[in-house]
């Protein structure tokens, strides 16, 4: 073992909210239907631009909730108490623009949602809310 001593990395975290839109085995996918799927997640990239990072990630384990999207708080923002929020059932296009107004604002912790979006939060199980917040 080494007795050098290590210097701490300070965490950076992300400098801009990240929005993790699920494109697994339910959401995404004819299984939702009514809904432009590929629309969706391009509305979110196109709108939120430099304003937030939005990713496609696999399959979330809340297929009951698809379509299901996900916006973790920049640094700023968890420093000020903002968590994850896990939205469900986004499967209106109003929806998405109340999402893209909010995380483009700051997301959580900085700014508080539209208040609509309350009918859309929902809490994972232990294990989801873990593999988010990696």
């Amino acid at each position: 073992m080494s007795r050098r001593t290590r210097r701490a990395v300070p965490a950076q975290g992300a400098s801009r909210p990240t929005v993790s839109v699920c494109r697994g085995c339910c959401c995404g996918t004819a299984k939702v239907p009514d809904v432009d799927h590929a629309g969706q997640l391009a509305e979110l990239r196109r709108s939120l631009g430099e304003s937030a990072t939005v990713r496609a990630v696999d399959c979330l384990d809340a297929c009951e909730q698809a379509n299901v999207i996900v916006v973790q708080p920049s640094a700023e923002g968890r420093r000020a108490g903002g968590r994850p929020v896990w939205l469900g059932l986004v499967n209106d296009p109003d929806a998405v623009t109340d999402i893209v107004a909010w995380a483009g604002a700051g997301g959580p912790g900085l700014v508080d949602p539209p208040e609509i979006l309350d009918l859309y939060t929902f809490r994972p199980s232990r294990r989801m809310q873990q593999e988010i917040e990696r």
